[in-house]
């Protein structure tokens, strides 16, 4: 893949983290270095830039040299904010950049091959939309969306639209299925006690 063909990405963490007794889930300790850490090193191999959606004091996320991208919309409206301001960077920031990927900051075991799966699922398929799937579920925050749904995913939000699968559906939804031998690559950190298990499945 080209570099002027690879997607641009946003890492997604806007949450409040309450299962992880609130604060910044990107940054909690996973052997030793910050979860963000883990997820860029999956992610900044695949595309063409990277992004981090967070909200409050951007000054805190200053040394993973990634620009920080607020909710566009107050009071924490959840995953599809992150994703719109992902579109809008993408477009201010990398004109050429037709495909904004979406990973939530909690999954440090992300494929390597994830882009790639991603686009061979949307080919095959069609749908303006993919997702990735493991074990029977889908993991819809974890998809390819075309920047050209700004405006559509902007009016979606103005009119209560929330859930990430709610808006994708009507546009054509594709599935990426990963069906891996070992770990579930899209484990994700919920609680104290997954750092234990991700630093376990890590190696």
């Amino acid at each position: 893949m080209r570099q002027d063909e690879r997607p641009v990405a946003v890492i997604l963490a806007g949450g409040l983290a309450r299962r992880m007794g609130g604060g910044d889930k990107a940054l909690q300790r996973l052997r030793r270095r910050p979860l963000l850490d883990h997820v860029l090193d999956r992610v900044r191999p695949q595309v063409g830039a990277v992004a981090l959606n967070a909200n409050g004091d951007p000054a805190r996320f200053a040394g993973f040299g990634v620009p920080v991208l607020a909710d566009p919309l107050p009071g924490n409206p959840g995953p599809l904010a992150g994703i719109l301001a992902g579109m809008r960077w993408a477009r201010r920031a990398h004109p050429g950049a037709t495909m904004l990927l979406s990973v939530p900051t909690d999954t440090p075991l992300l494929p390597a091959d994830l882009v790639a799966r991603l686009r061979q699922a949307k080919a095959g398929q069609g749908g303006a939309i993919v997702c990735a799937a493991s074990q029977g579920r889908l993991h819809p925050v974890i998809a390819l969306w075309p920047v050209a749904l700004a405006e559509a995913l902007a009016e979606a939000l103005d009119a209560g639209v929330r859930a990430v699968a709610d808006f994708a559906a009507p546009h054509g939804l594709a599935v990426a299925a990963f069906e891996p031998a070992g770990a579930d690559p899209f484990f994700n950190v919920n609680a104290p006690a997954d750092l234990a298990v991700a630093a376990r499945l890590l190696g």
